[in-house]
C-alpha cells in the first residue's frame, strides 16, 4: 500500500505564495504519474497539477495555470507544487494522489480522478481577501 503526506498548506492572504509538498512511501512503482487536485466547500473535487515521476511531463489546469508549478524530486519520491499570486478562490483541501505503472499519460488522464490509484489526507490552504 503506497502512502502519500501532504504538506504546506495554511492561511495566506490573497496575493502570497504556498509551497504544498507531496511524499510516497511504500511500493511506489519506477514510473508514476503525481496529482495535485483539490476541493472547495460544497465544489467537486477538480484538477489542479501532475507531473511524471522524472518531471519530463507536466500538465496543469487553466485556473491555476501561470500561477502554479509543480516539480519532482524523484530520489525523494516527492513533488512540490508552488503557488503563487493566491486567490480567495484557491481556498480548498489539497490532495495528492498517484498512478502507478504508467505506460501512456495524457492531459484527459491527468484530470481523471478515477484513473489514480492512491490518494493523500489533503491539506487545507485558504487565502484571506
Amino acid at each position: 500500500q503506497v502512502h502519500l503526506v501532504e504538506s504546506g498548506g495554511g492561511l495566506v492572504q490573497a496575493g502570497g505564495s504556498l509551497r504544498l509538498s507531496c511524499t510516497a512511501s511504500g511500493p511506489i512503482s519506477s514510473t508514476y504519474l503525481m496529482g495535485w487536485f483539490r476541493q472547495a466547500p460544497g465544489e467537486e473535487r477538480e484538477f489542479v497539477a501532475a507531473i511524471t515521476w522524472n518531471g519530463g511531463i507536466t500538465y496543469s489546469a487553466d485556473p491555476v495555470k501561470g500561477r502554479v508549478t509543480i516539480s519532482s524530486e524523484n530520489a525523494k519520491n516527492t513533488v512540490i507544487l508552488q503557488m503563487s499570486n493566491l486567490r480567495p478562490e484557491d481556498t480548498a483541501v489539497y490532495y495528492c494522489a498517484v498512478k502507478q505503472d504508467i505506460i501512456i499519460v495524457s492531459d484527459v488522464l491527468a484530470m481523471r480522478e478515477s484513473w489514480y490509484d492512491y490518494w493523500g489526507q489533503g491539506t487545507q490552504v485558504t487565502v484571506s481577501s
